[in-house]
């Protein structure tokens, strides 16, 4: 997992950002609309190609039952905040596990998406190195404290990134690799992360930083 230092972030703004995110299913459908009116013919055909990545980890990803029980388990509220595109390919392959996982967890995990390019105080507030990499999850409690990051793809999807992109003969094509790599991974190292995610919301005290 990937984390960096907010900047500035307060409680109060978290709380905003999570007002007026949206549902996993008001983004699938923003989605569908951005598909039909995009001017950009290039992220059109992105947008399709993730609506078919996303429904294609709604029909094979199934929450195990131990990570179904650790977040049935957790004794507080917690936010799930993600900062997405519509457009990233990463995103498409893992926003379907997390709504999975907060579907089942019995109201203890609310997640909420809001856009990256609307949200730039947000973005730069957790960049990866220097970049405005996307997916990106903040975990926060129910006093809007944060208790873990994540993003913007499992560990060794990210390894596997760097790896492709710092060699000239595979740099133009590493999303075919990575996207192969997520096709036979099955959201398994996403789930043991999103694993040390639940355990660290279980670890914080909500009522011992108010």
């Amino acid at each position: 997992m990937t984390t960096t230092e907010t900047k500035a972030i307060r409680k109060s703004d978290y709380q905003a950002y999570l007002q007026k995110g949206l549902g996993y299913d008001q983004y699938k459908h923003q989605m569908a609309a951005d598909l039909v009116n995009n001017a950009d013919a290039n992220i059109k055909e992105y947008i399709h190609l993730n609506q078919h990545r996303m429904s294609r980890v709604e029909k094979t990803y199934t929450v195990s039952e131990a990570l179904a029980q650790q977040v049935k388990n957790l004794t507080h509220k917690t936010y799930w905040l993600i900062l997405t595109e519509h457009w990233c390919g990463d995103a498409a392959q893992t926003l379907p596990a997390f709504h999975k996982v907060a579907e089942r967890s019995n109201g203890n995990i609310e997640l909420k998406l809001v856009y990256r390019d609307e949200n730039p105080e947000l973005m730069d507030a957790y960049l990866t190195g220097e970049s405005r990499s996307i997916p990106k999850l903040i975990q926060l409690d129910a006093h809007y404290n944060v208790t873990g990051v994540w993003g913007p793809r499992p560990t060794e999807a990210q390894k596997l990134v760097k790896q492709l992109k710092s060699n000239p003969e595979t740099a133009s094509t590493y999303s075919t690799v990575l996207h192969k790599w997520y096709a036979q991974n099955k959201q398994q190292a996403l789930e043991s992360e999103i694993t040390k995610l639940i355990q660290r919301a279980s670890l914080f005290c909500p009522d011992c930083f108010n």
